[in-house]
């Protein structure tokens, strides 16, 4: 039975070269500086003699990574573990006679791996024709394993790493290539410039085909240095909000600024570019090797293109700057003028309302009026004829005169309360609080209505302290107290009882007055306050009324941030009208 051939296989130390497929990750090839080769075969002899015969390889001043497979399973693992692997040397035949051509297959098709070297090695190639697989197969050298002398294997590798060597060049030029085309398509915004910067570095090190590292530097006044973009050890620096250099770079990018040329020195590179606005760019470079005369002068005609990009980014980006700037102040006085316009809306409502309330007035006035100044009218007419005869009828005339005084006194009260709710419609009414003896306006109010009750033979009665002290103002009070109170007597039937009552806790004082009349219906209840607002109640002695007492009330309790209601045990049962003055308009203890 054959021995696995795995058995005969070096181990890492036995070789420094021989890099065994583990678990961890691969050293990416700017670290280690090597070329890393695979050995995909199922003959540990095969292994041993190609690490022999490559031991002492060096390419470019790099030597080289062995890694070994025995199947083309452990292959498809080593590969997909490397996708940076240079060249494979392959075995067609393995676990079956056609795994390294399957391994061929996976590598360009599944893995997607077209810059890998493959060298397809056969001990058969009458299993694997020539012809077919060149045709067929995406491999890149076919040799059979007895003509793969030494010489013949260092030749075939050197060609597959300088293949592989160019096509990262190719590779590296298209990403630089893809970050310039990238950066031009969003051209006009600070992102764009950043990728723009990106790209720059890039497509650099893709022009020249040597591995460096830098940063681009733009400087728009000498106090104004900003890093746009950094490669290699340096990219954090761009990414840093202070962008501090280290000493050596920072050495690089002041001499480009003092020299302002291009200067290549040995491994370090400062290319200077000014702008067209007058702004400058330092691109300063360490590479792994000098450039030659030909990279030099690529690098300069590259750098000489760029310098109206960069302008055109940086003034577009003024341009948005300035946008924004006007598209904020378009903002601001569009709100400005929204709010002028609600002013000027408001205003406009509050005229009509005027209006509408001057119509209102002027319709109550004209039909509230015209009862009493026709009565003043044909009752002068009547006294002027009894005035007239032979002897004069004077007592009838007196009569007369009493009806019309009688009617002067109902017109002179209606055009007070017009008078009051006028006054109290004025947006900038002003209340004129002092110090009052709340007691003392409610018993005045009662003074003066007793006349009324007496004539209907109404009880007026007072229910509360002697004193109360307050603060209001008492014109104001008296007149919301009275409309209360010769409300009660004009509806209370003749015999009624009336009470007036002056109570005070916390919450403030609060006066109510409770009469006898027909109390409230649903329908007053909803209607209660209002302006020229009739209740369905009658007066009981033919008084008039305009439907602006409540209303005057209400206006006149809320000025003083008080609060007024009403309530009613229902129709005959009388009604309670009552309100509060809030503790703020009281006057405190002594």
């Amino acid at each position: 039975m054959m021995s696995d051939p795995r058995e005969d296989a070096p181990h890492p130390e036995d070789d420094e070269l021989v890099a065994i497929l583990d678990d961890g990750p691969a050293a990416p090839e700017a670290e280690a500086g090597r070329w890393k080769v695979a050995i995909i075969d199922d003959d540990a002899a095969i292994h041993s003699g190609t690490k022999y015969a490559l031991s002492d390889y060096q390419l470019a001043g790099h030597r080289l990574d062995l890694y070994s497979a025995f199947s083309a399973a452990e292959g498809r693992t080593l590969l997909a573990r490397h996708p940076d692997m240079a060249v494979v040397l392959l075995d067609v035949v393995m676990e079956s006679d056609g795994a390294g051509l399957d391994l061929v297959d996976y590598i360009r098709n599944e893995l997607k791996n077209d810059t890998v070297r493959i060298i397809l090695r056969t001990g058969q190639p009458g299993q694997a024709p020539e012809r077919q697989v060149i045709v067929d197969y995406d491999i890149n050298d076919y040799k059979a394993k007895t003509e793969l002398t030494g010489d013949k294997l260092f030749t075939s590798l050197t060609a597959a790493i300088r293949s592989y060597q160019q096509l990262m060049r190719l590779v590296e030029t298209r990403r630089g290539l893809e970050l310039i085309v990238e950066a031009a398509s969003e051209l006009f915004d600070l992102k764009s410039m950043k990728k723009l910067a990106a790209g720059v570095l890039t497509q650099i090190a893709g022009l020249v085909q040597v591995s460096c590292e830098g940063i681009l530097v733009l400087r728009e006044d000498p106090q104004r240095i900003a890093v746009l973009a950094g490669s290699g050890v340096y990219a954090p620096v761009a990414a840093a909000a202070d962008g501090a250099l280290d000493a050596a770079m920072a050495r690089l990018v002041d001499s480009a600024f003092e020299r302002r040329r291009h200067a290549f020195d040995a491994t370090e590179t400062a290319l200077y570019i000014r702008t067209p606005t007058g702004r400058e760019i330092v691109v300063a470079l360490t590479s792994d090797r000098p450039l030659s005369d030909t990279d030099q002068t690529l690098v300069a005609v590259f750098c000489g293109r760029l310098s109206t990009a960069f302008d055109n980014v940086i003034l577009y980006e003024q341009l948005q700057a300035a946008n924004a700037t006007l598209e904020r102040r378009v903002a601001e006085r569009t709100r400005q003028l929204t709010l002028a316009n609600e002013r000027l809306t408001a205003q406009w409502q509050r005229l009509k309302r005027t209006n509408d309330h001057k119509a209102e007035v002027l319709g109550t006035v004209a039909h509230d009026l015209k009862n009493p100044l026709g009565v003043i009218l044909g009752r002068s007419e009547m006294m002027n004829e009894l005035l007239c005869l032979d002897p004069p009828n004077i007592d009838r005339a007196r009569s007369q005169i009493e009806q019309i005084r009688s009617s002067v006194a109902r017109m002179t009260s209606m055009v007070d309360e017009l008078i009051n709710d006028a006054m109290l419609d004025a947006e900038d009414i002003v209340l004129r609080l002092a110090d009052i003896d709340a007691a003392a306006v409610v018993g005045a109010v009662i003074d003066a209505n007793a006349p009324l009750a007496d004539r209907k033979g109404q009880m007026l009665v007072y229910r509360g302290p002697d004193a109360l002290p307050g603060r209001a103002d008492p014109d104001r009070l008296r007149e919301a107290i009275d409309n209360l109170v010769s409300n009660a007597v004009k509806y209370s039937p003749p015999g009624g009882r009336i009470t007036v009552s002056l109570t005070s806790s916390e919450g403030g004082h609060r006066i109510a007055v409770t009469d006898s009349g027909p109390g409230l219906t649903p329908e007053d209840e909803q209607r209660l306050f209002g302006r020229f607002q009739r209740l369905s109640a009658k007066p009981t002695g033919g008084e008039s009324s305009t439907g602006l007492g409540l209303f005057i009330c209400r206006r006149i309790v809320e000025l003083h941030g008080g609060r007024i209601s009403a309530a009613s045990n229902g129709p005959g049962k009388g009604a309670t009208f009552a309100f509060t003055l809030p503790p703020l308009v009281q006057r405190g203890p002594s």
